[in-house]
């Protein structure tokens, strides 16, 4: 086999080694949490709010919160995973080593991946005890998930490498990516805004990632799906090639 599929396959398999050892941390406080927004937003709030975009508030809802849940999970386990790296300095064994660059990163993102995908799983088990959605596009379900969950895994990856404490790595969850989150049409559609603050919205990633995953189940969108996929992709292949220069360059590695 090839020696850099060997460390790939290594490090792939610690890092999922690691998610299922803790699994309470990992993967069950998502479940709860989107188990909460079922039902307060979804049952008590969702029945006095009606019909959006010809469909109950709760199925409207439900690919955001699912979407929310697995970027937040993508995120988070590429952070922690980097930073602990870092903070353990074991990353100095790995930087050493004959790996590539390339296979620490496919690595690294790939174990976020799968971390992403597995709480967006749990999260659409818990959706089915409220609602019965029907995935109209299953393939193009399967791609924004992997490509969302890849953009904010590279997205986590950069955190990692960047933070120099622990209070570093929960500064852009807390004050960037929920914000984002909540103002990315997971609870609302984008073109119930005034027509300034709809266009303010189109800035946001965060938009294009749920749109195309409410598309890929609901055939609902508040943006076009062939913009959103290509800002999907140009987002994650430039966050890659800014991962690939940091680890190049050794900054926040080596220094």
């Amino acid at each position: 086999m090839n020696l850099q599929l060997i460390a790939y396959y290594t490090l792939v398999r610690k890092e999922i080694s690691r998610i299922f050892r803790i699994w309470i941390q990992t993967l069950f406080p998502p479940i709860i949490t989107s188990t909460l927004y079922f039902i307060i937003f979804g049952r008590i709030i969702g029945s006095r709010i009606g019909m959006t975009h010809g469909v109950s508030y709760i199925d409207y809802i439900a690919p955001g919160i699912i979407m929310m849940q697995m970027i937040m999970a993508a995120y988070g386990n590429a952070t922690s995973t980097v930073f602990g790296a870092k903070f353990a300095r074991h990353i100095e064994e790995i930087l050493v080593s004959p790996m590539s660059y390339h296979t620490i990163i496919l690595a690294y993102t790939s174990a976020a991946i799968l971390r992403g995908l597995i709480v967006g799983l749990g999260v659409t088990i818990i959706v089915e005890f409220f609602t019965h959605l029907a995935i109209k596009h299953i393939l193009l379900m399967l791609f924004v998930a992997v490509m969302t969950t890849a953009l904010f895994s590279l997205l986590g990856f950069i955190n990692g490498i960047y933070a120099r404490k622990f209070d570093d790595i929960s500064f852009i969850p807390s004050f960037v990516l929920t914000p984002l989150t909540y103002l990315g049409g997971v609870f609302y559609s984008i073109s119930a805004l005034p027509w300034f603050w709809q266009k303010i919205s189109l800035f946001n990633p965060i938009v294009y990632t749920i749109n195309c995953f409410r598309f890929s189940i609901l055939n609902i969108s508040d943006v076009s799906i062939s913009s959103a996929l290509t800002a999907i992709m140009l987002f994650t292949a430039v966050l890659y090639l800014i991962c690939f220069m940091l680890l190049k360059k050794g900054i926040g590695t080596r220094n």
